[in-house]
Order: structure tokens, then sequence, then C-alpha cells
């Protein structure tokens, strides 16, 4: 099972509290698509392991939909896999999500699941200069076919643990809880994924997080070109 993200969960939920829950109102768009909005719904959410939390909805992943834009906030989760199928499904107009404040992930294999279903539908992925993605947020941007960010935006990276394992540098290269992030990102075909995956590891523990510099985004492949 995969581990990353978990232990940082209590960290989001202090960073979304004391904002208020208010990332939504960033998003500068006409009142009317005020409707075109896929939130969070508690039948699924509820599935998740780490309910035990008793996260907030309004914290959880979202999209509001604007022309061919799909504006992206709040915590992936299992529920964010039918978000992503309705806005493939419902909105074929979308090219691009656009990553407000994704801080992260509280369920790994669902957030893979969501990307790749992100790269099949042949979205892009961008980040504005106000945005903050990091950890599970930033593997979700790495789905993009086409990725951009903005100077200024934030993209943290960080380490896992979980059960008897206190964090990810302390097992071998080659153990087997690597792969599948290693996997990933080779599908979503980054320049070096096994360098990527050892350098988020490597760049701060699970309890903490490390933005990237620019260089470091354009060398790890984040960035791959401009989106129109």
């Amino acid at each position: 099972m995969l581990k990353r993200k978990s232990n940082i969960i209590l960290v989001l939920l202090l960073v979304f509290v004391f904002a208020g829950c208010s990332s939504q109102k960033d998003i500068d768009i006409n009142k009317e698509v005020e409707e075109n909005v896929i939130s969070a719904q508690k039948a699924d959410y509820e599935e998740d392991i780490y309910a035990l939390y008793n996260l907030p909805l309004d914290i959880m992943s979202s999209f509001v939909i604007d022309n061919d834009k799909a504006y992206m906030n709040g915590i992936i989760s299992k529920d964010t896999i039918r978000q992503v199928k309705e806005l493939i499904s419902n909105y074929p107009q979308v090219k691009t999500i656009v990553m407000q404040n994704v801080d992260g992930s509280i369920d790994d294999e669902s957030n893979l699941i969501a990307s790749r279903l992100v790269r099949e539908a042949g979205l892009n992925t961008y980040v504005p200069a106000d945005g903050s993605i990091a950890s599970g947020g930033t593997d979700f941007f790495c789905a993009g076919v086409k990725r951009n960010i903005e100077d200024g935006a934030e993209i943290g990276v960080h380490s896992w643990g979980g059960d008897d394992i206190e964090n990810a540098t302390s097992l071998p290269k080659d153990h087997e809880a690597h792969k599948p992030y290693i996997k990933y990102y080779e599908e979503m075909e980054l320049p070096d994924p096994e360098g990527f995956y050892f350098f988020t590891i490597y760049a701060a523990d699970a309890e903490n997080i490390y933005n990237m510099t620019r260089d470091e985004l354009i060398k790890y492949g984040l960035i791959s070109e401009d989106i129109n």
C-alpha cells in the first residue's frame, strides 16, 4: 500500500482551517459559473481510511469549471476519482486543470488513479503565480500532458512513511515500495522518473515540505511547455 502523504494530513487540516476554507474566493470568474462546480460528496468521502481525521468536506478536492479551464482546490481523496470522471464526461470543453491550492492527498492509490485519468483524457495542468501544490498535489500535477508553472508558485515535495517505515529514505533503493511511484513518473513521461522520485524523498522528511526551485522544476521536467 502506498503511504506518501498520510502523515501530513493534520498539517493540511490546520492550513485549511486557518485559511477559513475559502480558497475558492481567489477564482476570478463570472457568477454564472458557480453552477459548474464539482464538489466532494460525503458518501464517497467516508470510504477513505483517513475519515477518522473528521476532515470537513469543504476542504476536500473540488473543481470549478470556467470555459476551457477547471479550477482545482482542496485535498485529494478517493472521491477525486469520481470528480475527475465527471469533469471528463460532463465538461468536454475543458482542456486545462488550473491547480490553485492542492496541498496533498489522503489516499495515494486513489490519487494515482485520478491522475492517470487526467493523462488518458489528454488534459493539461497549470499552477498560477499565487498557486500552491504539494505532495500528492504535485503528483497529480505531473499527469498533465502539457504542464506549466508561473513564477511565484509553490511546488512542494517530501518523503513518505507509514507502518514500520519512518522514512522512505531508510529503505534500499531497489526496495519494492519505491517502484509504484517511479512507474507512475515513467507513465507521465518525466525525463528522469527515478531521479525525480529519489530527489523528492531526500528533499524533506515525511513531516516537512521542500518547495522546488525553478531550475529543479525544469531539470526534472515538471515544466514541459507553455499552455496558450
